[in-house]
């Protein structure tokens, strides 16, 4: 049975329509329409639904839209929003740049397809977030070894994304 539900998502408060079973990732495309996070394996064992829950990686896919009542939601459409944040920039000042995550995805060229790039941009925001100076090693495991599973790339962009991680460090020191 639907309920009204209140979530915080990228900063903004939304009321949405949902029974509270109801996976939080069909709330955040169809009722919020957020398309960063995608649809992958509908178990967890991807990472495209990926997201931020008070600043943990999650999977949208398999956690009820109730647990994420009382904390922040951010998709990769919220990167800006958290990258302004930490810096101390304005409302206004948040429109005109990207996350340093993202900006390494583009000057990077890492997506060859993309479908997964959105949960990989989560994980390296969460790994950047609680070590700012990653070594490969660290970078590899958080996007192998972490639970519930290892982020999946069927393209195969690894070694572009190791490097996108590295290049978004150094800039967030900047």
């Amino acid at each position: 049975m639907a309920s009204e539900l209140t979530l915080s998502v990228n900063g903004s408060k939304q009321v949405v329509s949902a029974a509270p079973e109801t996976p939080l990732l069909f709330v955040l495309r169809n009722d919020l329409k957020l398309t960063g996070p995608r649809l992958g394996c509908g178990i967890a064992q991807c990472g495209a639904c990926a997201v931020l829950l008070d600043g943990e990686e999650i999977r949208a896919c398999v956690t009820p839209v109730s647990e994420a009542i009382g904390k922040r939601v951010t998709t990769i459409e919220g990167l800006p929003e958290v990258w302004a944040a930490q810096k101390g920039l304005s409302a206004a000042d948040t429109g005109k740049t990207l996350h340093p995550v993202q900006q390494a995805w583009i000057d990077e060229q890492v997506p060859q397809c993309g479908y997964c790039q959105s949960g990989m941009m989560i994980v390296a925001v969460e790994l950047l977030a609680k070590n700012p100076n990653p070594t490969v090693a660290q970078i590899k495991d958080a996007f192998t070894n972490k639970p519930p599973s290892p982020h999946l790339c069927r393209c195969g962009t690894y070694a572009a994304i190791i490097d996108a991680v590295q290049r978004a460090a150094k800039a967030m020191k900047a």
